[in-house]
């Protein structure tokens, strides 16, 4: 729960700096997260959601964001698309650091020898591994290609 309290700490900070943008932007992250707290109390789990739950939740907010503003872009409308862009950079403050294309690589290797992975037909499994030990550290939509072509070789 470490990052919860982060989380909290720069919103204390960010409404004594009277920064609205970024104290706007964490406030949506705590929102996004007691939305999923309240999903996972009907599911039966009553401490609610952990560090990784959360930072998936930081890596969807993310992508979203990304998607978003790219749309806007394309769209003329650049003022929205540097919103967007800059409430990925608060979001990012929270998120480890991402890992290099050779990481990734060595990580992916690991991983499929890990759940003994031979064919195509074991590329959940292997993405399962990944994203229980990486989460939030890859972009696992560009992984899933990487992992794709290790497995059909």
């Amino acid at each position: 729960m470490e990052l919860r309290s982060r989380i909290n700490a720069a919103m204390k900070q960010a409404m004594k700096d009277k920064s609205t943008e970024r104290l706007s932007t964490i406030r949506l992250i705590n929102a996004a997260i007691k939305d999923r707290d309240i999903a996972a109390r009907t599911e039966g789990k009553e401490n609610g959601v952990g560090d990784g739950e959360v930072l998936a939740i930081l890596a969807k907010m993310t992508k979203q964001r990304q998607e978003s503003a790219k749309t806007y872009e394309e769209a003329g409308r650049l003022d929205l698309s540097e919103r967007e862009l800059s409430e990925i950079k608060v979001i990012e403050e929270f998120l480890p650091r991402q890992l290099t294309d050779d990481e990734i690589h060595s990580a992916l290797a690991e991983a499929i020898d890990k759940v003994g992975a031979e064919s195509i037909r074991d590329m959940g499994k292997v993405m399962a591994a990944l994203k229980s030990k990486y989460a939030g550290q890859m972009d696992f939509g560009a992984v899933g290609a990487l992992v794709k072509s290790n497995l059909s070789n």
